[in-house]
């Protein structure tokens, strides 16, 4: 709008929660609402007029009833919308009857009752506004103009009337108690226009500020400049909400041209958070007010950001990318599970085919309007996205979702332009979360409970597993194939807080009774929610307890596994706390062969890391040996006596109770003849009463020894020994 505009609406609003510079911030409901009208080419006011909301309003409208005279008018409605129909129809019908021109426009005392209470709360509503609501004048930044020294965020009117009025015009300070505040504010709003109109100032009131209707979607380039104090992040979105939804719960506020980005995480699904780009710091500012407002049923927790943020998750240097988004009022819909042999021709196809007019939705553009995801080397990635002419050309498409093509059912999701830079970063250049390196196997120890590497697939992943599963869920999803599962042969992912993350490792005794469990149970229903069940092969297993990462772009991965990066990061290193001697020196020195080793034992030093300390590696740091049922707390490594008859070590199980030695060791596969344990002398013994086992210094040795084949139910036979340091030597029992 250039030119000088013929009526100007002094508008005040009043919400039931906070007022001033926190006004909209606490998400309270309008309650009042009064203008007065400013004729700018006669210099003239309005009569002025008052809307109150809500029968709760009980105590304004005893103070002002229903009225309506030659000066002032005040209605008293039920809600919102019937406010603004009020709003609009006296405000038409008084410019009307004036007859002195049509171009109106609002003005208000800063921002914030226009962009933080008006439109928020009538988005939220689904309630349109009045044209006239969607450009206004800040009555502050018109008066600094003419006076620059002036704060705008310090400014009031009472400040504003002071510097221009005769103090007959001044409003009394007196008198600033509701109900009456809001008239007297409109009054000398209206009179400070006056004012700015008349000599000396002869202000000319053009160029107002514009409240977008719709959110303008674009590209963002990576070498673009983006400042840190016009970016936020929004955390707890619904993960079906689009940039549209996000544009709407910022209603009332000016985002940049494509500047809403969903995040997506290592799975390349919505992980409920999106970068917001606005263009200044003042709507960032107001942005910030919205901290915790709701978008449906769920709060929106709004943080600050930084520009290096936002283009990492909206920026992008493709040019292809940049084309195809350069179609404007387009909807893009993102296909996920495309068979990696599909063509634009059968997409084509897909959207097409249905039984009427209605269930065909055609591509815009045709080939041009579908773009393919592929990895660096040219390989499809199995994704897709799609532009649309219209929303319900979009709507008629997501309808499709899970419909067949090929032979592979197809997921359909309402996309954006940053999700499509996003997906196209992720696939063909630098990842935008750091992506594990390919384990280091040579210096990983031997775990013997795992197969050596190989392509038998006789392991099988489970993956949407309930939070709350355990181990005997599991068992009973398996069912009759309980039977196949290998000794500890159940691994579960935790995350990084060591809960379960939903994946779990199951090794089985062969090939075939994988496949067929993987056949048989795959999307099987486990409390509620069915669970995807694969196939794959102990390398692909190790590499995920390990901490090796199984995407498409590992060397070693293969497609059709399932398979996905463990969920999360591991601590820089890992090493046993240092071992302490388990003996005094008093009795190592009467036994000095088995003595020493007791007293001076060797534990994995700190720089006997798994992973070197500076990568940043996918880790389950709890799935380094699969653990059986009754695990000791701290495990302690000792080198085998060189006088023992054959290759050996002494293992201290720290902190484990006497009658749980047996359920730790049971299911260990025993090669040696004989295996020797020693264990630190634990409370259960001492309750035993055995007065040859006493101090602090006493050890117990138990051997074992296999009897018969180890191939057919081979018993157990146990003696147990203790060392006696009043006869300095080990002994039975009595």
């Amino acid at each position: 709008m250039t030119a000088q505009v013929d009526y100007l609406a002094v508008l005040f609003t009043t919400t039931s929660g906070a007022s001033g510079d926190l006004l909209g911030s606490d998400e309270k409901e309008l309650v009042q609402l009064v203008w007065q009208l400013v004729d700018v080419k006669n210099k003239k006011l309005g009569k002025l007029n008052e809307v109150l909301i809500g029968a709760e309003q009980s105590e304004l409208t005893e103070c002002a009833p229903d009225r309506q005279d030659g000066e002032e008018s005040v209605f008293t409605v039920t809600g919102l919308e019937q406010a603004l129909n009020q709003f609009h129809v006296g405000l038409t019908n008084e410019v009307n009857s004036l007859g002195a021109g049509t171009s109106l426009c609002v003005c208000t005392d800063g921002q914030l009752h226009i962009r933080q209470v008006l439109h928020p709360e009538a988005a939220s509503k689904n309630l349109a506004l009045p044209n006239c609501l969607n450009s206004f004048f800040d009555l502050r930044k018109e008066f600094r103009k003419h006076f620059p020294s002036a704060d705008t965020k310090s400014l009031s009117v009472q400040s504003m009337a002071e510097s221009m009025l005769a103090p007959t015009a001044v409003m009394d300070p007196t008198a600033m108690l509701a109900p009456v505040t809001a008239t007297l504010q409109v009054q000398s709003m209206a009179n400070i226009v006056l004012a700015l109109l008349s000599e000396p100032f002869c202000h000319s009131f053009l160029n107002p500020e514009r409240v977008p209707e719709k959110f303008e979607s674009g590209t963002c380039s990576k070498t673009e400049q983006v400042c840190d104090n016009t970016v936020i992040r929004a955390r707890g979105l619904p993960w079906q909400s689009s940039d549209q939804d996000i544009a709407r719960f910022f209603r009332g506020l000016n985002i940049a041209k494509g500047g809403a980005a969903l995040c997506l995480n290592a799975q390349g699904r919505r992980n409920g958070e999106a970068l917001v780009r606005f263009i200044n710091e003042e709507h960032r500012d107001m942005a910030l007010q919205r901290h915790k407002h709701h978008m449906g049923n769920r709060y929106i927790e709004v943080y600050k950001a930084t520009g290096e943020d936002f283009l990492k998750i909206a920026g992008g240097t493709s040019s292809e990318v940049a084309l195809f988004l350069s179609r404007e009022d387009q909807v893009i819909v993102r296909m996920r599970g495309l068979p990696f042999t599909a063509t634009p021709d059968q997409v084509l196809a897909f959207f097409s085919q249905g039984e009427g007019p209605k269930e065909a939705c055609p591509v815009s553009g045709g080939k041009e309007g579908i773009l393919f995801v592929r990895f660096p080397d040219g390989r499809p990635t199995g994704d897709a996205f799609v532009l649309f002419a219209s929303e319900e050309h979009a709507q008629c498409a997501l309808r499709k979702h899970k419909n067949i093509l090929g032979k592979r059912y197809i997921e359909l999701f309402k996309s954006t332009a940053a999700e499509v830079q996003q997906v196209l970063n992720r696939y063909s250049s630098v990842p935008l979360i750091p992506v594990a390196p390919a384990p280091l196997v040579s210096m990983l120890p031997t775990v013997s409970l795992l197969p050596s590497p190989g392509g038998v697939r006789d392991c099988l992943r489970l993956r949407g597993l309930p939070y709350t599963a355990t181990i005997e869920d599991i068992l009973g999803f398996l069912g009759e194939y309980t039977h196949d599962i290998r000794p500890h042969g159940v691994h579960m992912v935790l995350n990084q807080q060591g809960r379960p993350s939903g994946d779990c490792f199951i090794q089985m005794r062969s090939a075939e009774r994988a496949f067929s469990a993987s056949q048989r149970l795959h999307k099987q229903v486990m409390s509620g929610r069915y669970v995807e069940v694969f196939s794959c092969s102990a390398e692909e297993m190790g590499l995920v307890l390990m901490g090796g990462s199984l995407s498409h772009t590992h060397p070693r991965a293969r497609s059709g596994t399932g398979l996905s990066p463990p969920p999360c990061l591991s601590p820089p290193s890992y090493s046993f706390p240092p071992a302490h001697s388990i003996m005094p020196a008093e009795a190592a020195g009467i036994f000095p062969p088995i003595g020493q080793v007791l007293l001076s034992p060797r534990p994995l030093g700190p720089g006997h890391t798994y992973y070197p300390a500076s990568a940043q590696l996918y880790m389950n740091y709890t799935a380094y040996y699969p653990s059986p049922p009754g695990s000791p707390s701290t495990l302690g490594y000792y080198p085998s006596p060189s006088h023992l008859p054959s290759p050996g070590g002494v293992v201290r199980m720290h902190g484990l109770a006497y009658k749980d030695l047996l359920n730790t060791i049971q299911g260990y596969q025993v090669i040696i003849h004989c295996v020797c344990v020693c264990v630190l002398m634990c409370s259960c013994v001492q309750a035993a009463g055995k007065d040859w086992l006493t101090g602090s210094g006493a050890v117990l040795l138990l051997s074992f020894s296999l009897q018969g084949d180890s191939g057919c139910g081979c018993g157990l036979r146990f003696q147990a020994v203790g060392w006696n340091p009043v006869r300095g030597d080990f002994s039975a029992p009595n």
